[in-house]
Parts: C-alpha cells; structure tokens; sequence
C-alpha cells in the first residue's frame, strides 16, 4: 500500500493495526505503536474480521442525524416552486423568509428549517431564483389542427415537405458581431446614422429531404414575390408527385390566385398557428445565414449584401455536414425550442444535449 503512493493517511493506519496484530502483538502494544486508543483498535480488528479489507476504508457518517426526511425535501421543493397566491398568501413570490415561515404552518405540516439550509436545499435540487418570462398563447382555434398536420408530413413525407418564409428587414449599416482578436483590442466598425438604401427581404425556401436552402432579396414581400417562389419549389419536385409547404399565416400567402394554383399544382400550404413561428423548420437555418453573413458586417450596398448571402448559399449547401453548420444550426433550433413551451403553453421544454 505505501509503495503503491496511493494509500490516505487513515488507512495506512489501519493496515499498521492489521499487520502489527497479526504479528502476535496484543491491543495495548498495537495502540502504543501507532498512537491510538485501545477502542479504536479493538473495532478495526472486530471489523476486518468481519468484512475483511474493506475496513480499510471506513464509512463514516459526521454530523447530527438528519431532520429532513425525503418526503419533506420533495414538500418543501414542491411549495418553493409553487405560487404563493394558490397556498393563500397575500404576494406573489417567496423570498427565503417568507418561505421558512410558511413551511412552519402550511396544510397544517410543521418543517423546521433555517434559511441557510433551505437554500442549500434549493440549490442542491437545482432550483434557482430566475426571472419571470411570457409567453404567447396562439388564439386561434384550429392550432391544434395545424400542428398535427404540420408533424404528420414531416414524418410521413420528409422528402417532399418544404418551407418558405421571409428574413428581414435587411438593412445596410455597421452590424456588431463576434469574432478572434488580441486581447482588449475588438475588431472595431464605424457607427452610422443615415439608412438611405432602404430593406430588403430574404425570401428563402428550404427543402426538408435534401436539406438545401435557397432564395432571392427583394424589396418587398408580398404576393408578387411569394408566388415565384412557389413556383421554384414546385420546380424542385419535376415529377409531379404532391409537395408540402409549411409557411406562415401572412395575408399575401393566402391569396386566392395562390390557393388555386396551389390547388391545380398539387402544392398543399401548411400555415403555422399564430405565435408559433418555432414549427417551420426554416427557421434553424435563418440564425447561421444571419450569423454568417449579417452578423460583424459592413456592407456599402445591398447589391455587396446579397453577394454575400447567395456566396454564404452556396458554401452551405456545398458543405451542409459541415461541423460549424451543424454547430449553428444546433444552437439555433436549442434557441428556438426555448422559446416554444409545451402546446398547451407555459414551461419551455428541456432541450436534449
């Protein structure tokens, strides 16, 4: 053990106390060679034999017994994270104090517990002291409906499902951004204060089967720019089979020139609930394209502006397995589930590593 280097000074000891009572040498004389008292040698003889070398390592528990039974723990857990108001109290939040003394009292439960262990209690089931955050109900009555339909063709026919959606406004000034530099010396651009080359709109259309995004910069969005669009996706299926588009429920997407070309093309939208832009799956690869190529930006113009997506375009679809695309995307779609809470609202949903 000792050559070994390995061993704690406590069980060292304890093999001293072995090896010397093996020996032949009675208690008194043990407890004199390695300093200690006569008890505690008599235990760890008793102890070795009965479990053998494991008494080398003894399990000791320090500390009074505990006052907290599991079930309390989970009690007062559970009223921590409850709201104040639903067990009668006249605020809306607890604070340490407030808490310690109505686990003193409530349904008629006594805990006695300090604030300092009912702190460390909190932090060691991981409940922490956060911000509020809101989040919209989509009021429409069909949501339902939408999302079911929307996750039925992404699972039936991934290879036939495309979105459509617009990013923007796009305009031209110094964008901050991130980016490698010497230590307290950022990469630094120009503020400017004039917007004389109006927006633009990224319409990107994204196809789910064979992962590739594509799209133009216009002025505006609306019908007259939507529906070539629609067309490029129909395009990208020349076999005539019937394609799904997830899109968003802006008014020029529900034009009825659109509806019955839609119709006559075998093209079927697939509008997201209001409030629920997290269900188009186009919306993980806007966060990289903005990243990549909005973000740390300082273009002179939109014509340099849309190079730059469509060069951004092309390396991505190019490299679409690349590790910093995945990477962005991940982080994206981590961003946007967090945002989007159960169906039926409220807490956010845990998002797996």
């Amino acid at each position: 053990m000792v050559r070994r280097g390995s061993t704690s000074s406590v069980r060292y000891r304890r093999a001293m106390m072995l090896l010397a009572s093996a020996g032949g040498n009675r208690v008194p004389v043990v407890a004199q060679l390695v300093q200690a008292d006569e008890d505690t040698v008599r235990d760890v003889i008793h102890r070795f034999n009965e479990i053998g070398l494991a008494c080398l390592n003894p399990q000791w528990a320090g500390g009074r017994p505990r006052l907290l039974t599991t079930d309390d723990e989970d009690f007062v857990i559970q009223t921590a994270t409850t709201r104040p108001t639903k067990l009668g109290q006249p605020f809306t939040r607890w604070s340490l104090r407030k808490l310690v003394a109505c686990l003193r009292k409530v349904h008629g439960r006594t805990i006695l517990l300090g604030r300092e262990a009912l702190r460390c209690l909190l932090a060691r089931r991981g409940v922490t002291f956060q911000r509020t955050k809101t989040w919209k109900e989509s009021p429409e009555p069909e949501r339902e409906a939408k999302l079911d339909r929307i996750e039925e063709v992404l699972d039936r026919f991934p290879d036939r499902v495309f979105a459509f959606d617009e990013l923007g406004p796009l305009g031209i000034r110094p964008t901050a951004g991130s980016g490698w530099a010497a230590r307290s010396c950022p990469d630094r651009l120009p503020a400017t204060y004039h917007r004389t080359h109006g927006v633009r709109y990224f319409h990107g259309c994204y196809s789910v089967g064979d992962d590739r995004l594509w799209g133009v910069n216009r002025r505006k969005k609306g019908a007259p720019t939507h529906w070539p669009r629609l067309k490029s996706i129909r395009a990208a299926r020349p076999d005539g089979a019937p394609i799904y588009v997830i899109l968003d429920n802006l008014s020029a997407h529900k034009g009825t020139d659109i509806r019955h070309w839609a119709k006559k093309n075998k093209v079927e939208p697939c509008f997201t609930p209001a409030y629920a832009s997290w269900v188009n799956p186009i919306e993980a690869h806007f966060g990289p394209l903005r990243q990549f190529t909005i973000a740390n930006s300082h273009h002179p113009n939109h014509t340099v502006q849309t190079r730059a997506l469509h060069a951004c375009l092309r390396w991505r679809n190019a490299n679409a397995r690349h590790r910093d695309v995945l990477a962005a995307e991940r982080k994206e779609r981590a961003r946007i589930r967090s945002e989007k809470g159960t169906r039926s609202g409220g807490r956010p949903l845990a998002v797996a590593a």
